[in-house]
């Protein structure tokens, strides 16, 4: 016959891994679920980001306002027309610096959309525009005196 105080500690034994398993289950069962709504965040913020940079793409060149008051009229800037532009006139990137009063580096870095020009550039940009070889040329001409 077994002995009581070993069939007390089996059934002790029993009834404690019962209650562990219980408990580890719950445990289990929360842990996938948090697992689950990580995955789901996780795949959300990759979504926003996705959409954050399409949204910053189609902002980047598009609309500047003019300072100079209530009546600002907006300026847009592209690159592709910048670069266009310069080529049109038949400028060197320094030329075309020195006719927005800006360096041939700075120029570049714009036509490579590696930087914006600011509001004051946009609008000696923007005065180019009307301008023709031979007036681009008188410009400069001139701006070298």
């Amino acid at each position: 016959m077994p002995n009581f105080a070993s069939v007390l500690k089996d059934e002790i034994v029993r009834l404690a891994k019962k209650e562990v398993r219980r408990e580890v289950e719950g445990l289990k069962k929360a842990s996938a679920q948090y697992r689950s709504e990580i995955a789901a965040l996780k795949r959300r913020v990759a979504a926003l980001e996705k959409q954050q940079s399409r949204f910053e793409k189609q902002g980047t060149g598009k609309v500047a306002t003019k300072a100079g008051g209530e009546g600002a009229t907006r300026l847009r800037f592209s690159a592709k027309r910048l670069a266009a532009q310069r080529q049109k006139l038949g400028l060197t990137a320094a030329d075309m610096g020195t006719l927005i009063g800006v360096s041939a580096q700075t120029v570049y870095n714009w036509e490579a959309e590696k930087s914006r020009p600011r509001q004051q550039q946009l609008v000696a940009i923007a005065a180019l525009r009307g301008v023709g070889k031979r007036q681009a040329k008188a410009q400069l001409a001139s701006q070298g005196e």
